[in-house]
């Protein structure tokens, strides 16, 4: 596949798996792995420490594509290196259940946050506490008491109350989002509208009869669709039904590992 080259040109690699079936999910979270190592390792030695083209992961659903080892040290290091990492998690929960200690790390080393809405309890009051912090409001109190002689009083005073409560984080409006850059106080702002993007007209959405991608009408191949005037140049090889293999070349001769000694 060419993982340590994506760097050297502009190039888009999907990564499709089942949304379902968790069988082949790890081949995914190996990919990246191996990808992450070979694109620093690339840029170190080939070009000089940073690649020539940016590569941007965007991880969609990171929580079902199991664990990536050292994802701690790797998104920390990987951005000297012209790569960045974007995980997409439903809850904050799902981090910390694969990466368990080192999910506030994986964190920590993010530059950005968007909380697109949600109603996971211990996300929102990690948003509500740690992210958007407290603001300063006036409490006015007035008290009158009323007798022989009438009395009144008045106070004010300064109090600290969460940004947003967890209350009110969970019913955030939809077309709502929170956006939290490092060094900066965070951004309650409204959703980009992606059918205002001047690309928009050039997705599935906008046209799917046009813009579609079909998979299965790439990779197969009918004998209707060739041209029956054109002239074709055809070749004959003699394969024999068994081809003789060689002890050790037989590496997947799975019966010899009953006895240890064929292959001493």
């Amino acid at each position: 596949m060419e993982l340590d080259k994506l760097g050297d040109r502009r190039t888009a690699a999907f990564f499709i798996i089942s949304d379902t079936d968790t069988t082949y999910n790890f081949i995914v979270a190996l990919a990246f792995s191996q990808m992450f190592n070979l694109l620093c390792e690339r840029a170190d030695n080939v070009h000089g420490g940073r690649l020539p083209h940016h590569v941007r992961v965007l991880w969609d659903e990171a929580a079902n594509t199991g664990q990536v080892p050292n994802l701690e040290k790797l998104v920390a290091v990987i951005r000297s290196r012209e790569v960045s990492l974007t995980l997409f998690y439903q809850q904050l929960a799902q981090c910390k259940a694969i990466y368990d200690k080192n999910a506030e790390t994986i964190l920590g080393n993010m530059d950005s946050v968007v909380f697109l809405g949600g109603r996971e309890a211990s996300t929102i009051k990690e948003i509500s506490e740690n992210w958007l912090g407290k603001a300063t409001i006036s409490m006015q109190t007035e008290g009158r008491s009323r007798g022989q002689s009438e009395s009144y009083n008045q106070n004010t005073q300064r109090l600290g109350r969460e940004l947003m409560t967890p209350a009110e984080l969970a019913t955030m409006p939809g077309d709502r989002c929170i956006l939290q850059l490092r060094g900066l106080p965070p951004f309650y702002s409204r959703k980009y509208d992606l059918k205002q993007h001047p690309n928009y007209r050039y997705t599935a959405e906008a046209d799917k009869k046009k813009n579609a991608f079909s998979l299965e009408r790439l990779i197969c191949r009918r004998m209707k669709t060739l041209n029956p005037n054109e002239q074709y140049t055809v070749y004959e090889a003699d394969v024999p039904d068994k081809t003789p293999i060689d002890e050790d070349e037989d590496i997947l001769n799975y019966d010899d590992l009953d006895d240890p000694d064929a292959f001493v």
